[in-house]
């Protein structure tokens, strides 16, 4: 049995959270580079070569790639047999979004009592945390935060099973057309397809730490990312919502088996500043 002290976690996340602000992944960049060769479109060519820019002045300056940093969505794979000491470790987890935050000089946009009086909380917690545990004895840290206008259009469907693969990307597709413009494209489309409601919805967004570029291994899944991204970028919308033929960076699917009766499709969408960092302790 390893040890492991909270306090490392809260440090982890902090530099995570800041991390992620700052610096855009290298595959999201060079997405956003050979997009440039493939836009049609004048001004969605110019809206790339501004993200490209926008990505290496962030770089350079160590300031935030966006003025929302978003709310702090923090993914742990806990090994069975790593020993936590030091304290809980959701509490070390909001510790670390709370020194990021401050120390970063990030925007704090978590707000309580979010049907009235929603009141800043004044550091960002706490974290949007999902736990699995898993085998061996590290702990992997993600921290991915997650900005409201991207957010604001995913959706999730309780689809009938009859509707089938065709009524899923219909599905799919119908969200991205209806986000339009507003989760500032383009953008990474995430997807959990069956599971029970709250399962797929945890699927489409952790479909979102994907790496650009890659390729779903089971071939069936992967057949149908690409069907769904062309059938996007056949929507128009283009870079920025000003029309274009790159509407999509990539598309991620994650799937389980469902109930009998069920077929749920969550959609999360992301925002062409796809922040997520990673750490191993």
């Amino acid at each position: 049995m390893r040890e492991l002290d909270v306090a490392r976690v809260s440090e982890a996340v902090a530099k995570l959270a800041i991390d992620a602000c700052n610096y855009l992944g290298d595959d999201v960049v060079a997405f956003l580079e050979k997009a440039l060769a493939k836009e049609k479109s004048e001004t969605g060519k110019d809206i790339l070569a501004q993200l490209v820019e926008n990505a290496k002045l962030a770089k350079e300056t160590d300031r935030p790639l966006c003025q929302d940093t978003g709310l702090a969505v923090v993914f742990l794979e806990v090994g069975q047999d790593v020993h936590l000491v030091g304290g809980g470790l959701e509490e070390a987890v909001d510790e670390g979004v709370r020194k990021g935050y401050a120390e970063g000089y990030l925007r704090k946009s978590a707000v309580a009592d979010p049907t009235g009086a929603r009141k800043n909380t004044g550091d960002n917690t706490p974290a949007m945390l999902h736990t699995r545990i898993v085998p061996g004895d590290k702990v992997r840290i993600i921290v991915a935060p997650k900005g409201g206008g991207s957010e604001n259009m995913s959706a999730i469907g309780m689809l009938k099973p009859a509707q089938g693969r065709q009524g899923a990307i219909d599905f799919i597709v119908d969200t991205v057309s209806k986000a339009g413009p507003n989760p500032c494209p383009p953008i990474i489309v995430g997807v959990g397809l069956g599971g029970t409601f709250e399962k797929a919805a945890y699927m489409a967004k952790h479909a979102l730490m994907r790496e650009v570029g890659s390729t779903n291994p089971e071939p069936r899944l992967a057949e149908m990312e690409d069907e769904i991204e062309e059938r996007c970028n056949d929507l128009g919308i283009g870079p920025a919502g000003l029309g274009g033929t790159v509407t999509v960076i990539d598309v991620f699917i994650e799937e389980l088996p469902s109930h009998i009766a069920s077929m749920p499709v969550a959609v999360n969408i992301q925002c062409h500043s796809a922040r997520h960092k990673e750490v191993v302790l």
